[in-house]
């Protein structure tokens, strides 16, 4: 190790900004919606309209189901405060601490005001994963080795495995289960749309309404950390509190969404269910039956006349 250099950077670098999977995760997505309103022209019948809206909000929903589990704004906080810049050194720099916890991670922020202070560029964004048990103390004691700003040590070492606040296990425990149950809502969201490409539009149904309450109690099993007693990160006599993201929202909107189509499709298969199953393009049982005695008599009025013959 360079000990001229230590504890600054020895080379420039490129702070972290965002999980390249959701980029990919929509273009995916706008690329399926493009191809299906391509081929919207060749889809004949009254209710096309209805198949674009219903294709369209089924790939929103998968789309957001997914991308959550890799965002990281579930629960954000910052504060605007003097701080010391780095550790050994009384150096004072007036910089924005940021705090953004995602079901993977948390990710760390501190930028000057102005930005370029000290003869340096005071922008940093760190990723501390903990996607396995000691995958945050890897980042964090490379964080330490590689000399990070005092405030960003400061907060990550509060949700180290060693640290007595126990915000590690906490958050933790609580981000894997709302994690799984949130996959799990993705598997009821494949299973609603096979369904309802198939004559079993009241299970698909049951599917939609599984999605919205997987989301809910995935959002339920997040929001319990924050019940839970946690030690406050001061800065000062400044504290820096956190509350429930754009993510958080995002997926409470959405599971809400989910939960209130299921109850109206569910009400208008208990009430007219022939018209459920002209929505979904699928004949009712009395066409069916109208249409197989219209075939019948077709049939017998053919072989009268072939004996009349």
């Amino acid at each position: 190790m360079q000990t001229d250099v230590f504890p600054f950077y020895s080379m420039w670098r490129t702070p972290f900004l965002f999980d390249t999977r959701i980029v990919q995760i929509i273009i995916i997505t706008l690329v399926t919606a493009a191809t299906f309103i391509v081929i919207l022209p060749g889809i004949r019948g009254k209710l096309r309209t209805f198949w674009l809206v219903r294709v369209l909000t089924s790939l929103f929903i998968g789309s957001v189901i997914i991308a959550v589990n890799f965002t990281r704004d579930w629960e954000v906080g910052s504060v605007t405060t003097t701080t010391v810049y780095k550790s050994f050194s009384n150096t004072m720099v007036n910089a924005s601490i940021g705090l953004l916890v995602g079901l993977r991670g948390v990710n760390i922020t501190l930028k000057g005001n102005p930005v370029h202070q000290l003869n340096e560029t005071i922008n940093y964004n760190e990723r501390f994963s903990w996607e396995s048990r000691i995958q945050y103390d890897i980042d964090y004691r490379e964080g330490l080795e590689r000399g990070l700003p005092s405030p960003v040590l400061y907060v990550a070492e509060k949700f180290n495995s060693n640290s007595p606040c126990r915000l590690h296990q906490q958050y933790c425990v609580s981000t894997y289960y709302s994690s799984a149950i949130m996959w799990a809502a993705f598997c009821a969201w494949i299973l609603s749309n096979i369904l309802f490409c198939m004559p079993l539009l009241v299970y698909g149904i049951y599917m939609l309404f599984t999605t919205a309450v997987c989301m809910i109690v995935s959002l339920m099993s997040f929001a319990t950390v924050r019940q839970a007693p946690e030690c406050s990160i001061h800065f000062g006599r400044i504290v820096l509190q956190t509350r429930f993201g754009l993510s958080f929202w995002l997926s409470f909107a959405t599971g809400l969404f989910c939960l209130i189509i299921s109850i109206i499709l569910l009400t208008i298969h208990l009430t007219r269910p022939n018209l459920l199953r002209r929505l979904f393009n699928f004949k009712d049982n009395e066409e069916l039956t109208n249409k197989t005695d219209k075939e019948d008599s077709e049939d017998n009025r053919t072989e009268t006349v072939s004996q009349m013959l």
